[in-house]
């Protein structure tokens, strides 16, 4: 396996112009980014965010750290160029418009395409932590709209 992977990598670095061009790792420490409580015009509930890494042009999307206590959700949104959650712990929902609501647990992978309207948040009895990849088109990550009502 280890005869079969260096050659590939070795390609594969030699032929990627991005890798073969990149300046140098930044490493951002745990808790060098202070948590923000989510705000109440984008969430309900108790929401807190933790940014992950650098988000802008340099790197295409935003990518953090949400964790939501029980009953706690985003307001219905939607994303210009898409957003990937992947769960971490606990149990939630997430629902399209006009679609039934789905649950989601811990080591579950939700792909949002490009300009559909939803949300996601925890159940009404447990809490839900998920990493967040939003995409980025022309500046903007998304476009909140209004909260969710039972």
């Amino acid at each position: 396996m280890k005869r079969l992977l260096a050659p590939t990598l070795t390609a594969l670095t030699l032929s990627s112009p991005t890798l073969s061009h990149a300046q140098s790792i930044q490493v951002t420490p745990g808790g060098s980014t202070p948590s923000a409580i989510g705000s109440a015009e984008n969430f309900s509930g108790h929401v807190v965010v933790d940014l992950l890494g650098p988000a802008g042009t340099q790197t295409g999307a935003a990518t953090g750290l949400v964790t939501f206590a029980p009953e706690a959700r985003t307001a219905w949104h939607s994303h210009p160029a898409g957003q990937l959650l992947m769960v971490t712990t606990g149990a939630g929902w997430v629902q399209q418009e006009g679609q039934p609501r789905q649950d989601i647990k811990s080591g579950d992978s939700v792909w949002i395409p490009a300009g559909v309207k939803h949300w996601h948040g925890a159940t009404d009895t447990n809490g839900m932590s998920h990493i967040v990849v939003t995409y980025i088109l022309d500046g903007k990550n998304a476009d909140w709209m209004e909260l969710v009502s039972d």
